[in-house]
Formats: structure tokens, sequence, C-alpha cells
């Protein structure tokens, strides 16, 4: 009985190793591509020359669908490191947008809730911005768009309580964010008449996407045996694969406030650690 077994475990193993190498081909592919349209040179942010990149796209998203350009810029600061991610400096992701069933664009692959996640890679970082506005537009975040567009404090609730995060504490770190950086002078007004003809516009799209939704956002991938839930006690126990980015960005709390929480001085993890996420 033992010999089969053997085999068994041999033939996972090879598995596994083969798709490892297959996603990590596939992201040197991307990565070498994106070097050679940036001339191996790329734009290193900080909070505030990020906030001056991308206020216009935000801004412009902001008058066509509602969604207060502050939020859409907290969204990024918080998703991205201010654009100095992987993700977003190699695949212009901005929001850690997953690739979903009907997702015909490149691939790029790293770990988060799951080993090698796919996440799309855009052409560029405003075709990112812009499929953001698109991601939300769902029947589950339907609700949002009925508030004024320039109310960063209920959107960055009811973005919670629409199940965008599962932290508790994903309101305050974009309210926070947004106040910090005074990410409010970016968001606008709308007269009454305007704003009817933006809902109008809006819940027509929306209306639209409902019958493809359960198809157009159900995530290729599911989850790995072994992933274990955050638990009742707010803590986390760390997998193989696990980094201190993703799980940060997995429960929507940011690097430092992480390490602030488990008195930590380096980023460094090991498997079986159990650190508080909440």
């Amino acid at each position: 009985m033992k010999i089969p077994y053997i085999y068994f475990a041999l033939f996972v193993l090879l598995v596994s190793s083969c798709s490892t190498r297959k996603y990590v081909k596939n992201n040197k592919q991307i990565e070498k591509a994106s070097n050679k349209a940036n001339n191996n040179t790329y734009k290193s942010y900080n909070t505030l020359s990020y906030i001056d990149e991308f206020k216009a796209v935000a801004i412009e998203e902001m008058n066509a669908y509602g969604i207060p350009a502050s939020i859409t810029l907290a969204q990024g600061i918080l998703e991205s490191g201010s654009g100095n991610s992987d993700l977003a400096k190699y695949a212009n992701n901005h929001f850690g947008i997953k690739c979903t069933s009907d997702w015909k664009g490149k691939n790029y692959f790293r770990d988060d809730d799951q080993k090698n996640d796919c996440f799309r890679v855009y052409k560029d970082a405003r075709e990112s911005f812009k499929d953001h506005s698109e991601f939300l537009k769902r029947k589950r975040y339907s609700s949002l768009f009925q508030l004024d567009k320039n109310d960063y404090k209920s959107w960055a609730l009811g973005l919670k309580q629409a199940g965008y995060a599962t932290n508790p504490k994903y309101p305050d770190l974009l309210i926070n964010t947004i106040e910090k950086y005074q990410l409010y002078q970016y968001d606008q007004s709308e007269t009454e008449k305007q704003k009817i003809a933006r809902e109008d516009k809006v819940f027509s799209e929306i209306n639209q996407n409902i019958p493809q939704e359960k198809v157009k956002f159900t995530p290729v991938d599911t989850p790995p045996p072994g992933a274990k839930p955050i638990l009742a006690d707010g803590t986390y126990t760390v997998i193989k694969g696990d980094t201190l980015y993703n799980i940060a960005k997995r429960f929507n709390i940011s690097i430092d406030d992480l390490k602030i929480l488990n008195n930590m001085t380096t980023d460094a993890i090991k498997l079986g650690q159990v650190l508080k996420v909440k």
C-alpha cells in the first residue's frame, strides 16, 4: 500500500512543480515586456506624487459614474502601495483585480488569497482605473451609486457593508487615507438634475450586467487545500507562500499597521506563525 501512495505523492509534487514553472515563465514574459516598454526605468512614487499622477483619471471616472475620486485614489494607494507594488509596476494593476472567467487579457500570477492567484494585466494604469469602475458597477454595489459623489464617508462604509472587504477596519483605512492627504478636495458636488441623469446611466448599465454577473465575476481559481481562514479571535496562521504584503492585502490592512499589531520590526514571517490581523 505504501508504494502507490509514494507514487501518488511524487505525481502531485511533479504536477505542482510544473505548474509553478509555468507561472514563473508567464510572469517573466510579462516583466520582460514591461521592462522593454519602460526602457528598464520605472517611475518611483511616493503617495503625494501618486495622487498627482492619477487624480485626473479618478476625477474623470467620478464624473462618469459617481464614484468619489477620493475613494478611487485611496483604494489605489492602499492596494498598490502608492503604485510601487510589483502588480502595479509590471501588470499596471492598481486595484488587485483578479482574473475572472470572462477575462480575455494577459495574466500575472502572485500569491494572495491562494498560491499563484491570477491577476489581470492592463496596457496602462489608466485602463486599470477604468476597470475598477466597471468592477463596481454590479448589483451588490448598486445602492452606493445613489449616494452623492462627494460623500466619501458613506461610500467607505457602503463598500464594507456590500462585502468589498472583510477587514472591519476597511472604512477607517479609506477615510483616514482620504483625510490625511485631503483627497476630498478632488470630489465634486452635482445638481439634482445631474445626479438623476448619472443614476439613470449607471443603473441602466448595472441592470444590463446583472444577467452575466454570475459568470462574469466567478473567480478562475479555487482556494488551495490547507488555506486557513481568519479565526474568531482576529488571528491568522501563516501558510506556505504567504508574504507580509499578501496577508496585509488579504485582510485590507496596511503593512505598517500589521507590523504594529504584531510588534514586528521587519517584514519577515515564518510558516505557522500566528498573526493578529484585526
